[in-house]
């Protein structure tokens, strides 16, 4: 632990954005098909009263994609998300340390901000730096979720075909510019922002208070701590998640921005369509938080000793 704790406090900025980009990306290769379930779920029945649930669980909607698309099906968008973990969790984990010791050093000028644990604090933090992130991976984002949610089986939402991450991030240049590239970047900045400011705090508050009233050290302190982390994450960002994905899959302007998006699906589907594809969404969002935060825990100390080495 003690390695940990000084890896993670004297990795330099760039450090812990390689450190948390690859976390990330070990991570997605495991979720990226619950992922691709989460985005067909999330946009069935967009904006129908009384649409008829072809994917009715995670479970069987992971089993129907495999049995109609086959494994190459399930990892649709894999190059996209790693691209997008690099610069969403790159940002995001690599940025909150550095944010968070500036704004500690301004409200306590006298103390190690570095030793400062004040939770509104870690939320800014956290919000802040996932924000930069989401302006970051917002292009991939686009691409990623129009790729998962092309099927020439089963047609949910609109459907847009690209046969790479660079045709689609080429063919949505040349149609509509830079500007189409961030389209939608201010629902990403909600999203982000949301999970975020949930996710790296609410895992160290779990962690300290568990090294406090337990003796759970290692991977067990870890797991734990993502765990609680990740439903925490998932519970707070879903609606912001469904108002994303709708508005990065429209080809054309269904959608104003993310306020319009979220009065119609209200307006039309009720408060509940802002949890559609939950249950994919922590099935995702758990194993993601834990796969990410306990790869950061030894990716921290790899980056940290080869930073040591050559400087």
């Amino acid at each position: 632990m003690a390695a940990d704790h000084t890896a993670s406090q004297q990795i330099s900025t760039l450090g812990g954005f390689i450190a948390g980009g690859l976390a990330a990306c070990g991570a997605v290769t495991f979720t990226n098909p619950i992922e691709l379930v989460k985005t067909r779920m999330q946009l069935q029945g967009e904006l129908s009263a009384h649409a008829t649930k072809i994917y009715k669980n995670p479970i069987q909607a992971l089993f129907l994609i495999f049995k109609n698309e086959g494994l190459v099906g399930i990892q649709k968008g894999l190059v996209c998300a790693y691209i997008y973990q690099l610069g969403l969790n790159g940002c995001r984990l690599g940025l909150y340390e550095p944010c968070r010791n500036v704004i500690n050093s301004v409200f306590y000028p006298d103390i190690d901000p570095r030793k400062v644990q004040n939770i509104p604090i870690n939320v800014v933090a956290g919000a802040v730096s996932g924000m930069a992130g989401a302006i970051v991976g917002s292009p991939m984002y686009l691409v990623k979720t129009r790729m998962q949610s092309y099927s020439t089986q089963i047609k949910i939402g609109e459907q847009t075909h690209y046969k790479s991450a660079i045709h689609g991030l080429t063919s949505i240049y040349k149609a509509e510019g830079i500007k189409g590239l961030f389209r939608g970047v201010d629902a990403a900045i909600l999203r982000t922002g949301a999970g975020s400011a949930a996710q790296l705090p609410l895992y160290n508050f779990t962690k300290h208070e568990l090294q406090t009233l337990t003796s759970l050290e290692g991977p067990s302190l870890h797991l734990c701590s993502s765990v609680v982390a990740g439903f925490g994450v998932g519970i707070v960002m879903n609606p912001w998640d469904v108002i994303l994905t709708r508005v990065y899959n429209q080809k054309g302007d269904l959608y104003k921005g993310p306020v319009d998006c979220f009065v119609k699906t209200v307006k039309t589907e009720g408060f509940g369509a802002l949890y559609k594809g939950f249950g994919a969404q922590i099935l995702r969002i758990a194993p993601h938080t834990v796969l990410t935060l306990m790869f950061m825990e030894q990716t921290m100390p790899l980056v940290y000793n080869l930073e040591k080495k050559f400087t």
